[in-house]
């Protein structure tokens, strides 16, 4: 599962990227999907290291 939050971890980096770039061009569309992307991968991201931590606790 860590890995899993490192990957999508890494996806909502390069979806903020990717937003500042859509800016740029000023792309409408880019901006929507960059966004969406960001909220939704980093609010899952966030959640599962919240929840299960870094590195995850495999017993409780």
């Amino acid at each position: 599962m860590n890995l899993l939050v490192v990957i999508f971890g890494l996806i909502a980096i390069l979806a903020v990227f990717g937003t500042v770039q859509a800016f740029k061009e000023r792309n409408v569309l880019s901006i929507i999907f960059n966004v969406v992307t960001v909220v939704v991968i980093g609010g899952f991201t966030i959640a599962t290291v919240i929840y299960s931590g870094y590195p995850p606790q495999l017993h409780k």
